[in-house]
Protein backbone atom coordinates (compact mmCIF):
# COMPACT_ATOMS: atom_id res chain seq x y z
CA UNK A 1 0.00 0.00 0.00
CA UNK A 2 1.27 3.36 -0.65
CA UNK A 3 -0.15 6.46 -0.21
CA UNK A 4 -1.25 8.31 -3.06
CA UNK A 5 -2.74 11.73 -4.73
CA UNK A 6 -6.14 11.21 -6.21
CA UNK A 7 -4.55 12.63 -9.34
CA UNK A 8 -1.71 10.49 -9.30
CA UNK A 9 -3.83 6.98 -8.65
CA UNK A 10 -5.23 7.56 -11.99
CA UNK A 11 -1.93 8.08 -13.96
CA UNK A 12 -0.70 5.21 -12.26
CA UNK A 13 -4.03 3.44 -13.89
CA UNK A 14 -3.40 4.69 -17.19
CA UNK A 15 -0.20 3.97 -16.77
CA UNK A 16 -0.33 0.33 -15.52
CA UNK A 17 -2.61 -0.43 -18.63
CA UNK A 18 -1.22 0.92 -20.99
CA UNK A 19 1.80 -1.57 -19.91
CA UNK A 20 -0.61 -4.81 -19.72
CA UNK A 21 -2.38 -4.10 -23.20
CA UNK A 22 -0.94 -1.61 -26.17
CA UNK A 23 -4.57 -1.26 -27.65
CA UNK A 24 -4.90 1.47 -24.52
CA UNK A 25 -4.87 4.63 -26.26
CA UNK A 26 -5.25 8.11 -24.79
CA UNK A 27 -7.06 11.16 -26.68
CA UNK A 28 -8.17 14.47 -25.81
CA UNK A 29 -7.09 18.20 -25.53
CA UNK A 30 -3.65 18.83 -24.32
CA UNK A 31 -3.26 14.89 -22.97
CA UNK A 32 -0.20 14.46 -25.28
CA UNK A 33 2.89 17.02 -24.08
CA UNK A 34 1.04 18.60 -21.46
CA UNK A 35 0.25 15.97 -19.79
CA UNK A 36 -3.69 16.79 -19.51
CA UNK A 37 -5.07 19.92 -18.47
CA UNK A 38 -5.38 18.74 -14.80
CA UNK A 39 -2.19 16.37 -15.28
CA UNK A 40 -3.51 12.58 -14.97
CA UNK A 41 -1.57 12.09 -18.03
CA UNK A 42 1.81 13.49 -17.21
CA UNK A 43 4.58 11.89 -18.50
CA UNK A 44 2.48 9.41 -20.48
CA UNK A 45 3.46 10.51 -23.94
CA UNK A 46 7.30 10.30 -23.40
CA UNK A 47 6.32 6.51 -22.18
CA UNK A 48 4.25 5.55 -25.05
CA UNK A 49 4.91 7.71 -27.65
CA UNK A 50 2.65 9.89 -30.17
CA UNK A 51 0.81 7.19 -31.75
CA UNK A 52 -1.14 6.40 -28.50
CA UNK A 53 -1.15 9.17 -26.60
CA UNK A 54 -2.58 12.02 -29.03
CA UNK A 55 -4.09 15.53 -28.67
CA UNK A 56 -6.80 16.69 -30.49
CA UNK A 57 -8.81 19.96 -31.56
CA UNK A 58 -11.25 21.50 -28.98
CA UNK A 59 -14.05 19.37 -30.81
CA UNK A 60 -15.84 16.69 -28.01
CA UNK A 61 -17.77 15.42 -30.42
CA UNK A 62 -15.07 14.93 -32.97
CA UNK A 63 -13.10 13.38 -30.24
CA UNK A 64 -15.77 10.64 -28.76
CA UNK A 65 -17.31 10.04 -32.28
CA UNK A 66 -13.27 8.84 -33.32
CA UNK A 67 -13.06 6.59 -30.53
CA UNK A 68 -16.21 4.93 -30.82
CA UNK A 69 -14.73 4.20 -34.42
CA UNK A 70 -11.42 3.11 -32.69
CA UNK A 71 -13.15 0.47 -30.16
CA UNK A 72 -15.22 -1.12 -32.59
CA UNK A 73 -11.91 -1.45 -34.59
CA UNK A 74 -10.40 -2.97 -31.80
CA UNK A 75 -8.51 -0.75 -30.08
CA UNK A 76 -9.63 0.66 -26.82
CA UNK A 77 -9.54 4.27 -26.48
CA UNK A 78 -9.23 6.13 -22.84
CA UNK A 79 -11.37 10.07 -23.92
CA UNK A 80 -10.33 12.66 -21.64
CA UNK A 81 -13.50 15.24 -21.45
CA UNK A 82 -11.67 18.29 -19.51
CA UNK A 83 -15.18 19.04 -17.68
CA UNK A 84 -18.29 17.22 -17.04
CA UNK A 85 -20.29 19.90 -18.48
CA UNK A 86 -18.62 20.22 -22.16
CA UNK A 87 -20.22 16.03 -22.42
CA UNK A 88 -23.13 17.52 -23.68
CA UNK A 89 -21.20 18.40 -26.90
CA UNK A 90 -20.59 14.60 -27.72
CA UNK A 91 -23.79 13.38 -26.51
CA UNK A 92 -25.10 12.08 -29.83
CA UNK A 93 -21.70 10.08 -30.13
CA UNK A 94 -21.81 8.71 -26.70
CA UNK A 95 -25.36 7.88 -26.17
CA UNK A 96 -27.19 7.36 -29.71
CA UNK A 97 -23.67 5.73 -31.11
CA UNK A 98 -21.71 4.25 -28.29
CA UNK A 99 -23.92 2.68 -25.98
CA UNK A 100 -26.51 1.67 -28.65
CA UNK A 101 -23.86 -0.42 -31.08
CA UNK A 102 -24.08 -3.51 -29.03
CA UNK A 103 -27.57 -4.05 -28.76
CA UNK A 104 -28.36 -3.00 -32.39
CA UNK A 105 -25.18 -4.84 -34.06
CA UNK A 106 -26.66 -8.41 -32.07
CA UNK A 107 -24.00 -8.27 -30.38
CA UNK A 108 -21.58 -8.41 -33.39
CA UNK A 109 -19.55 -5.12 -32.31
CA UNK A 110 -18.90 -4.29 -29.10
CA UNK A 111 -17.57 -0.30 -28.09
CA UNK A 112 -14.79 -0.77 -24.87
CA UNK A 113 -14.46 2.79 -24.75
CA UNK A 114 -13.39 4.63 -21.70
CA UNK A 115 -14.59 8.49 -21.03
CA UNK A 116 -12.65 10.46 -18.63
CA UNK A 117 -14.46 13.08 -17.19
CA UNK A 118 -14.27 16.42 -14.45
CA UNK A 119 -16.64 17.56 -12.30
CA UNK A 120 -15.38 20.65 -11.52
CA UNK A 121 -17.23 21.81 -8.44
CA UNK A 122 -15.13 23.38 -5.53
CA UNK A 123 -13.06 25.18 -8.23
CA UNK A 124 -14.86 28.66 -8.48
CA UNK A 125 -16.08 27.78 -12.03
CA UNK A 126 -19.42 28.70 -12.30
CA UNK A 127 -22.60 27.02 -13.92
CA UNK A 128 -21.10 26.15 -16.97
CA UNK A 129 -18.00 24.34 -15.45
CA UNK A 130 -19.45 22.87 -12.01
CA UNK A 131 -22.33 20.91 -13.64
CA UNK A 132 -22.42 17.56 -12.34
CA UNK A 133 -24.66 15.35 -14.73
CA UNK A 134 -24.07 11.87 -13.42
CA UNK A 135 -28.31 11.21 -13.80
CA UNK A 136 -28.37 12.06 -17.29
CA UNK A 137 -25.74 9.28 -18.43
CA UNK A 138 -26.61 6.27 -15.53
CA UNK A 139 -30.33 6.73 -17.05
CA UNK A 140 -28.95 5.37 -20.44
CA UNK A 141 -28.99 1.31 -20.89
CA UNK A 142 -25.84 0.35 -22.19
CA UNK A 143 -23.52 2.98 -20.36
CA UNK A 144 -21.99 2.39 -17.34
CA UNK A 145 -21.04 4.85 -15.17
CA UNK A 146 -18.64 4.96 -11.79
CA UNK A 147 -17.92 7.90 -9.65
CA UNK A 148 -14.75 7.49 -7.72
CA UNK A 149 -14.44 9.68 -4.29
CA UNK A 150 -11.18 7.92 -3.13
CA UNK A 151 -7.93 7.28 -4.17
CA UNK A 152 -7.95 3.83 -4.61
CA UNK A 153 -11.18 3.79 -6.65
CA UNK A 154 -9.70 6.26 -9.01
CA UNK A 155 -7.68 3.63 -9.53
CA UNK A 156 -9.24 0.59 -9.37
CA UNK A 157 -12.62 1.51 -11.09
CA UNK A 158 -10.46 3.25 -13.84
CA UNK A 159 -8.81 0.05 -14.73
CA UNK A 160 -12.06 -1.63 -14.66
CA UNK A 161 -13.68 0.98 -16.80
CA UNK A 162 -10.85 0.08 -19.36
CA UNK A 163 -11.20 -3.63 -19.24
CA UNK A 164 -14.75 -3.61 -19.64
CA UNK A 165 -15.92 -4.44 -23.29
CA UNK A 166 -18.71 -1.58 -22.78
CA UNK A 167 -18.98 2.22 -22.36
CA UNK A 168 -18.00 3.40 -19.07
CA UNK A 169 -17.74 6.93 -18.22
CA UNK A 170 -15.35 7.46 -15.13
CA UNK A 171 -16.39 10.91 -13.45
CA UNK A 172 -13.55 12.08 -11.52
CA UNK A 173 -13.98 15.30 -9.23
CA UNK A 174 -12.02 18.31 -8.80
CA UNK A 175 -12.55 19.01 -5.44
CA UNK A 176 -10.75 15.67 -4.30
CA UNK A 177 -7.81 15.92 -6.79
CA UNK A 178 -5.29 16.56 -4.41
CA UNK A 179 -6.93 14.23 -2.00
CA UNK A 180 -4.45 11.69 -0.37
CA UNK A 181 -5.25 7.62 0.28
CA UNK A 182 -3.65 4.55 0.51
CA UNK A 183 -3.45 2.24 -2.60
CA UNK A 184 -2.87 -0.64 -3.30
CA UNK A 185 0.63 -1.41 -5.69
CA UNK A 186 -0.79 -3.87 -7.26
CA UNK A 187 -1.29 -3.07 -10.73
CA UNK A 188 -4.06 -6.31 -11.22
CA UNK A 189 -5.96 -4.84 -8.12
CA UNK A 190 -8.90 -4.01 -9.65
CA UNK A 191 -11.93 -2.91 -8.30
CA UNK A 192 -15.78 -4.64 -9.26
CA UNK A 193 -18.23 -2.13 -11.02
CA UNK A 194 -21.75 -2.34 -9.29
CA UNK A 195 -20.35 -2.94 -5.79
CA UNK A 196 -20.79 -0.70 -2.98
CA UNK A 197 -18.52 -0.46 0.22
CA UNK A 198 -19.98 -0.31 3.27
CA UNK A 199 -17.00 2.59 4.52
CA UNK A 200 -18.50 2.53 7.93
CA UNK A 201 -20.47 0.69 10.13
CA UNK A 202 -24.02 1.81 12.37
CA UNK A 203 -27.60 0.46 12.99
CA UNK A 204 -29.21 4.13 13.81
CA UNK A 205 -29.29 5.68 10.45
CA UNK A 206 -28.24 4.22 6.73
CA UNK A 207 -26.03 7.18 4.94
CA UNK A 208 -25.62 6.55 1.14
CA UNK A 209 -22.81 9.09 -0.78
CA UNK A 210 -20.65 8.70 -3.73
CA UNK A 211 -18.13 10.59 -5.47
CA UNK A 212 -16.95 14.17 -4.04
CA UNK A 213 -19.35 13.55 -1.28
CA UNK A 214 -18.08 10.75 0.39
CA UNK A 215 -15.76 12.77 2.21
CA UNK A 216 -17.63 15.11 3.50
CA UNK A 217 -20.25 12.17 4.71
CA UNK A 218 -17.15 10.21 6.59
CA UNK A 219 -16.34 13.25 8.65
CA UNK A 220 -20.43 14.13 9.52
CA UNK A 221 -20.58 10.30 10.54
CA UNK A 222 -17.48 10.97 12.84
CA UNK A 223 -19.16 13.91 14.31
CA UNK A 224 -22.17 12.01 14.86
CA UNK A 225 -20.33 8.88 16.19
CA UNK A 226 -18.89 11.55 19.42
CA UNK A 227 -22.74 12.64 19.78
CA UNK A 228 -23.63 8.72 20.41
CA UNK A 229 -25.07 8.28 17.12
CA UNK A 230 -24.09 5.21 14.75
CA UNK A 231 -24.46 6.27 11.51
CA UNK A 232 -23.79 3.26 8.29
CA UNK A 233 -22.11 5.09 5.55
CA UNK A 234 -22.32 3.35 2.13
CA UNK A 235 -20.51 4.58 -0.91
CA UNK A 236 -21.80 3.47 -3.92
CA UNK A 237 -19.27 3.76 -6.41
CA UNK A 238 -21.03 2.62 -9.83
CA UNK A 239 -23.79 4.81 -10.81
CA UNK A 240 -25.17 2.21 -13.61
CA UNK A 241 -25.41 -0.57 -12.72
CA UNK A 242 -26.33 0.61 -9.19
CA UNK A 243 -26.12 -2.30 -6.54
CA UNK A 244 -29.48 -1.64 -4.69
CA UNK A 245 -29.09 -4.62 -2.30
CA UNK A 246 -26.29 -3.43 -0.50
CA UNK A 247 -28.49 -0.04 0.58
CA UNK A 248 -31.94 -1.68 0.92
CA UNK A 249 -30.10 -4.68 3.26
CA UNK A 250 -28.32 -1.16 5.83
CA UNK A 251 -32.01 0.41 5.64
CA UNK A 252 -33.58 -3.34 6.77
CA UNK A 253 -31.30 -2.80 9.92
CA UNK A 254 -31.48 1.17 10.62
CA UNK A 255 -34.98 1.94 9.53
CA UNK A 256 -33.25 5.18 8.26
CA UNK A 257 -32.02 6.50 5.37
CA UNK A 258 -30.05 9.79 4.43
CA UNK A 259 -28.35 10.72 0.98
CA UNK A 260 -26.19 12.83 0.26
CA UNK A 261 -25.14 13.98 -3.42
CA UNK A 262 -23.70 16.98 -5.11
CA UNK A 263 -26.15 17.04 -8.09
CA UNK A 264 -29.57 18.74 -7.64
CA UNK A 265 -32.25 16.91 -6.40
CA UNK A 266 -34.94 16.86 -9.25
CA UNK A 267 -34.47 13.60 -11.64
CA UNK A 268 -31.36 12.43 -9.55
CA UNK A 269 -29.50 9.13 -8.40
CA UNK A 270 -30.60 9.78 -4.69
CA UNK A 271 -34.45 10.31 -5.53
CA UNK A 272 -34.23 7.11 -7.81
CA UNK A 273 -32.59 5.66 -5.06
CA UNK A 274 -34.76 6.61 -2.39
CA UNK A 275 -37.71 5.41 -4.82
CA UNK A 276 -35.72 1.49 -4.32
CA UNK A 277 -35.68 2.24 -1.11
CA UNK A 278 -39.47 2.97 -0.03
CA UNK A 279 -40.45 0.08 -2.60
CA UNK A 280 -37.84 -2.85 -1.33
CA UNK A 281 -37.95 -1.72 2.42
CA UNK A 282 -40.65 0.57 2.83
CA UNK A 283 -42.09 -1.36 6.26
CA UNK A 284 -38.62 -0.87 7.20
CA UNK A 285 -38.61 2.94 7.36
CA UNK A 286 -39.46 4.35 10.64
CA UNK A 287 -39.82 8.40 9.01
CA UNK A 288 -39.15 9.48 5.66
CA UNK A 289 -35.84 9.62 3.66
CA UNK A 290 -33.49 13.21 3.39
CA UNK A 291 -32.30 13.85 0.57
CA UNK A 292 -29.26 16.03 0.94
CA UNK A 293 -28.21 17.72 -2.33
CA UNK A 294 -27.94 21.90 -4.08
CA UNK A 295 -30.57 23.35 -4.55
CA UNK A 296 -32.45 23.18 -8.31
CA UNK A 297 -30.50 26.25 -9.52
CA UNK A 298 -26.87 27.24 -11.38
CA UNK A 299 -24.02 26.74 -9.91
CA UNK A 300 -22.78 30.11 -8.62
CA UNK A 301 -19.26 31.61 -9.35
CA UNK A 302 -18.21 33.42 -5.83
CA UNK A 303 -16.62 30.64 -3.70
CA UNK A 304 -18.66 31.54 -0.87
CA UNK A 305 -21.85 31.25 -2.48
CA UNK A 306 -20.78 27.89 -3.85
CA UNK A 307 -20.02 26.45 -0.47
CA UNK A 308 -23.75 27.01 0.72
CA UNK A 309 -24.57 25.36 -2.74
CA UNK A 310 -23.20 22.32 -2.47
CA UNK A 311 -23.80 19.88 0.64
CA UNK A 312 -21.53 20.11 3.98
CA UNK A 313 -20.66 18.00 6.61
CA UNK A 314 -22.98 20.22 8.73
CA UNK A 315 -25.75 19.84 6.26
CA UNK A 316 -25.57 15.91 6.53
CA UNK A 317 -25.46 16.20 10.21
CA UNK A 318 -28.20 18.30 10.29
CA UNK A 319 -30.23 15.54 8.03
CA UNK A 320 -29.59 12.75 10.44
CA UNK A 321 -30.78 15.13 13.53
CA UNK A 322 -33.82 15.00 11.59
CA UNK A 323 -34.14 11.68 10.57
CA UNK A 324 -33.46 10.37 14.54
CA UNK A 325 -36.25 13.29 15.59
CA UNK A 326 -39.12 12.77 13.49
CA UNK A 327 -42.13 11.56 13.98
CA UNK A 328 -42.70 7.74 12.88
CA UNK A 329 -44.07 6.97 9.21
CA UNK A 330 -46.33 4.72 11.07
CA UNK A 331 -46.65 2.47 14.50
CA UNK A 332 -43.48 0.77 15.40
CA UNK A 333 -45.83 -1.98 16.63
CA UNK A 334 -47.49 -2.33 13.13
CA UNK A 335 -43.70 -3.57 11.69
CA UNK A 336 -43.39 -6.87 10.91
CA UNK A 337 -41.46 -9.61 13.43
CA UNK A 338 -37.93 -9.39 12.94
CA UNK A 339 -37.75 -5.94 10.86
Amino acid sequence: MTETKYWRAINTALAEEMRRDERVVLIGQDVASPGGPFGATKGLMKEFGPNRVRDTPISEGAVVGAAVGAAMAGLRPVVEVMFFDFITLALDQLVNQAAKMAYMSMGHYSVPLTLRTMCGAGLGAGPQHSQNLEAWLAAVPGLKVVSPGTPAEAKGLLKAAIRDPDPVVVIESASLWSMKGEVIDDAEAVLPMGRAAVRREGSDVTLVCWGSSVPGALEAAQILAEQGVEVEVIDLRTLNPLEKECVVRSVRKTGRLVVCQNAVTTCSIGSDLIRIVATAAHRSLRVAPELVAPPFAPVPFPPGLERAYFPQQHDVVAAVHRALTEEPTWPRSSYPSGV
